[in-house]
Order: C-alpha cells, then sequence, then structure tokens
C-alpha cells in the first residue's frame, strides 16, 4: 500500500436518514472516507454513532424503508455501486466486498452444517461445486483455524463455541479472495484471549490476501492494536480523523479525549487502590460443587460434568469481590447458586451466618430481599409492556412489607433520582432507554429492596467504554452512600480492576487464583491470570501505551 494507490472504497458525503411517523432522523451526516488495499480503516465510536449503518451501506444491507440514502456516492474501485444493475451488484458482494458481524450464531443458518453454508458461497457464484468445494471448504476452515476441520465439517452452529463460530463466518468471507472485507464489531461478544486470537487471524489475513480491511468498534483499544487510519464517529457524523499513532498520541477532539479518559488502565497506577479488609463477614462460600449429568445422544450413559469445583471466598460488608473468568469458566454458574436460582451438588453458602441452601417459605423471601442481582441485559430482563414506574415497584408486590402503596410512586422518583436518571422518565417504557440507561433502572430496581449485597453477572460487558465507567462510577458511589456489597463477575480483568477490592480468578471451574486487586495486577501468580492480562489488545505503537494510561 501507498499514498497513490487508488481507493479500493470511497465514500463521498454519505446522507442517511430513517424515516418515523415523526420528523425523519438522521443516522449519517455527510460521511466521507476511503481506504486503499492493504490498510486497515478502524471506524470508531460508541452506539448511535452510525458506524455500522454507513458500512451496511456499502453492501446494500440496510432496510429500505426505514433507511434512506439522502444523498452521496459510494464508489468501489472507482465503479459507482448505486449505478449497478442488482446483478452487477450480487456478483460484488460476496465475491468482491465481504462482512463479518457481531454475533455469527445470528448469521449462521442453524439447520445446514457450517459445512454446507461454506459450499454454498462457492455454488452461489458459480466457483466451484461438490467435492472440489467441500476441499477448498476444508482447507479454509484448517487456515482460519478450527482444529480437525474434516471431522467438524459436516457439524451444525451450535456444536462450535463462539469464538470456532466467528473463524467459520471468516472463513465464508474469505472464501472467494475479496478485496475488502468489513468487519462489524466482530470480536465484541468474544472473551479477551478469544478476542486477541481473531484479532491476530485477521491481520494475518489481510497481510495474505492484500486486503483493505474496514473494522468498525467501539472498543478504542481494538483500534489501536489494529489501524493504520482511524475515523471517530458520533452522531451520524466524523469529529475526528488521522493516522492511529496521531490520533491516539496526539487526539484533537475532546470527544476522542473522553473516550480514551474512559479506557480501564492495564498496568502501573490508575488502579483503585484496595482497602481495608472489611471487619464482618457478609457472604460466606465454602467447598461450592455443582455436576451436571450430560449425555452425548439419545441412547449414550450419561456423564458428569462439574460446571463448579470446590469454590470458596468471603465477602464482607461493603466490600467488592470481582469473580473473573472466560465462558465456561464457572463464574455465571456461581451466581446462579448464590441467588438460590440452582443448589449445589456440595459445599455451603452463609449469608449473615445461616446456610442459604437450608432456607424455605418465609426465610428464603427474605434472603432474596437482602441479595438482589443485576444482569448482562437489562432489557432482556425487564417487561417490555411495563412502565419504568412499575419495573422499579414491581418487588414491593412481592415484599408488602418493605414500603406502603401510597408511597411507592414518590420512592421511583427517589430511586432513578439516585441512579442518575431523570424521575419525569417513569412514565417510560424500556425501549425507550439506551443501554446505560436501562442498566440503571435495572440498579433501581434491584435497589428498591435494600439490599445488602447484588451480584453484577457480565453487567457492563455490552455497554460502550465509557458508559461502562459511568455504570462502575454509579456502583461504586452506591456502595460507599449506602454500605453495599458485590459480587461482580466478568470476563474483563481491566474493567473489574478499578472497582473490586479482591479477584478470584476462575478456570474451568475452579478458582486458580485469589488476591487483593492491586496485589493480582502487579504480580499475577497464576500462568492463566498472566494470559488474561496479556490478552487484551495493546497499541501498535509503544509511544501510545503511555497516551492510554496517561489519559
Amino acid at each position: 500500500m501507498t499514498a497513490i494507490d487508488p481507493p479500493v472504497l470511497e465514500i463521498r458525503d454519505l446522507t442517511v436518514d430513517f424515516l418515523s411517523d415523526e420528523a425523519p432522523v438522521r443516522a449519517v451526516d455527510g460521511v466521507s472516507l476511503r481506504v486503499r488495499r492493504g490498510e486497515t480503516l478502524c471506524i470508531l465510536g460508541e452506539s448511535g454513532s452510525g458506524k455500522s449503518v454507513s458500512s451496511s451501506t456499502v453492501l446494500d444491507i440496510l432496510d429500505t424503508p426505514p433507511a434512506e440514502i439522502v444523498s452521496g456516492q459510494i464508489l468501489f474501485e472507482g465503479r459507482d455501486l448505486a449505478a449497478m444493475t442488482p446483478e452487477e451488484r450480487r456478483q460484488i458482494n460476496g465475491r468482491k466486498i465481504a462482512m463479518i458481524f457481531q454475533d455469527p450464531l445470528a448469521h449462521l443458518n442453524p439447520v445446514y452444517t457450517v459445512g454446507a453454508q461454506i459450499c454454498e458461497v462457492f455454488r452461489a457464484h458459480r466457483v466451484c461445486d461438490g467435492a472440489e468445494a467441500r476441499r477448498r471448504g476444508i482447507e479454509l476452515f484448517g487456515r482460519v483455524g478450527i482444529p480437525d476441520p474434516e471431522a467438524r465439517f459436516d457439524r451444525y452452529p451450535h456444536e462450535f463455541s463462539g469464538g470456532q463460530r466467528q473463524r467459520i463466518m471468516i472463513a465464508m468471507a474469505i472464501a472467494l479472495g475479496p478485496s475488502l472485507l468489513i468487519a462489524d464489531e466482530p470480536t465484541t461478544a468474544l472473551d479477551v484471549s478469544v478476542q486477541a486470537q481473531i484479532l491476530e487471524l485477521l491481520t494475518d489475513l489481510q497481510r495474505e490476501f492484500g486486503m483493505a480491511l474496514v473494522m468498525i468498534t467501539h472498543d478504542l483499544e481494538v483500534a489501536a492494536s489494529m489501524a493504520d487510519r482511524v475515523i471517530v464517529m458520533r452522531r451520524g457524523r466524523i469529529v475526528e480523523e488521522g493516522e492511529a499513532r496521531a490520533v491516539f498520541t496526539r487526539p484533537g477532539d475532546d470527544y476522542t479525549r473522553r473516550l480514551m479518559a474512559a479506557i480501564p488502565s492495564h498496568d502501573g497506577e490508575g488502579g483503585r487502590r484496595s482497602r481495608a479488609p472489611a471487619a464482618e463477614t457478609l457472604l460466606d462460600v465454602q467447598g461450592l460443587t455443582k455436576v451436571y449429568q450430560v449425555t452425548s445422544g439419545l441412547f449414550a450413559a450419561p456423564r458428569s460434568v462439574a460446571a463448579v469445583e470446590d469454590v470458596s471466598f468471603r465477602v464482607g460488608r461493603g466490600e467488592t469481590l470481582g469473580i473473573v473468568g472466560e465462558s465456561g469458566s464457572g463464574k455465571s454458574s456461581v451466581a446462579k447458586m448464590l441467588l438460590r436460582l440452582v443448589d449445589p451438588t456440595a459445599g455451603r453458602a452463609l449469608f449473615r451466618g445461616a446456610d442459604i441452601y437450608d432456607l424455605e417459605g418465609a426465610e428464603l423471601l427474605a434472603l432474596r430481599r437482602k441479595v438482589q442481582m443485576v444482569f448482562q441485559d437489562p432489557y432482556g430482563s425487564m417487561n417490555p409492556r411495563m412502565t419504568v414506574e412499575a419495573i422499579i415497584s414491581e418487588p414491593w408486590r412481592i415484599h408488602g412489607d418493605i414500603l406502603p402503596k401510597a408511597q411507592w410512586r414518590a420512592r421511583v422518583r427517589e430511586l432513578l433520582d439516585l441512579v442518575g436518571l431523570n424521575p419525569d422518565w417513569a412514565g417510560r417504557h424500556p425501549h425507550q432507554f439506551s443501554g446505560g440507561q436501562r442498566q440503571r433502572i435495572a440498579i433501581a430496581r434491584a435497589l428498591a429492596c435494600d439490599p445488602e449485597l447484588i451480584v453484577c453477572d457480565e453487567a457492563v460487558s455490552a455497554l460502550d467504554v465509557s458508559v461502562q465507567m459511568q455504570v462502575i462510577d454509579l456502583l461504586a458511589d452506591l456502595r460507599d452512600r449506602l454500605g453495599l456489597a458485590y459480587v461482580f463477575i466478568t470476563h474483563d480483568l481491566p474493567v473489574v480492576r478499578n472497582f473490586a477490592d479482591r479477584i478470584i480468578v476462575m478456570r474451568g471451574g475452579k478458582v486458580v487464583e485469589e488476591a487483593d486487586t492491586e496485589t493480582l495486577f502487579a504480580n499475577p501468580r497464576h500462568e492463566y491470570t498472566r494470559t488474561l492480562l496479556s490478552s487484551s489488545p495493546r497499541p501498535k505503537w509503544e509511544t501510545a501505551i503511555a497516551a492510554f494510561d496517561g489519559y
């Protein structure tokens, strides 16, 4: 790639509206960009910035209506895509321009094997069929790192992990040797070590095939680890553009600087200082174990799988314990057992000295009042037909002794104000709020029961980085004001560093390391902990590391 290479993709003054019953909503406003062969352009922005809408216009996959391209040109290898016939577009989409998405399971057909789906790519573009398509498909699966590709070629999407499904999507995208690959949040839903593997794979494939790569992300660290150039978008407009080194070491826009300030620190100073140990133990977990009986077929004998094995820890009043691990580590199974959603195979959990697994009836109801949960997806944990007022007041219908009904409305307003939302929004419904605002509503609902312990299961992992830090700051403020204790479950060590007093690291259902936060980051003892820490994306240039930690 050189500065005189013609652009593979050029977008000129693109404007996109979404039509509604009221006034049109401008999703993209005068966006222009270009990317050359072998170059990686990262389009960076939070939810609603217009970054995904901009990229979707390239493959003509916007729903029109309600979306409407108001103005602009999209040129691919010098040709205006809008002027092409539908047949010409079909020949380019998939063959010359390919795309991978955030959620591969939503874009793979669950009733077809993955092998059949990659063979369809070859057949649809009349490249090859039959045995040759199968041979090429197996070869591609091996290239993207699918273990034993020939044996797994005839399996279905649900039989693969999230990272492996994303590798399958990448194999399908590169099958015909595209000139341009668009990756829309391809690693957002993945564990940090799997994320690192996928990013490395994309870099290797780009180098091998000479593709132009457009990476769409809300994660500055991903952008810094991948990008040659960066575009920062906000509210449909480009607010900053330039070489990645320049943007991340000398950001010119206040919005870019605010995004950088929200990045959790990886090393050195910057994590929150561990506080003195809590004087009183609130939760004492002893040897918690959960074994499931699973079968691999209709007539196969069941086998035992330990999801959690001999896990022990304590949480003091007003203390935050972080539980960190990747998918399948057992951390969410621990959360379910703490809330009595499932009972353990063995072990005890003492809350204020009483084993929660011995509680029944009124005693169990009292426990549920004192131990609350905040989930990863607040929208999925709320009834979309209910107003915010009804959602927050619902616990009082179950625990009738908390508050007289005449005081419900006033208390809802107090709780909304406490979590930083406008009390006048109590009459709105969940769909009228952003992801971060919905999580604040979920926190307000948890606080309605006056709990002593809140279990947060990946409570910020689906949020933009700046919104993540806002929610964590809110949780910390509530802890200090109300004396709350938290069990904060996450796959992201840098995020939990800014919140937890102590951390336990889980792998394969077991605790592999436990330490106070400062000690664990300064001197991790277990190799797996060091792997998690080293897997977080890092800038391509050393001078940017100081810039990241300095904001």
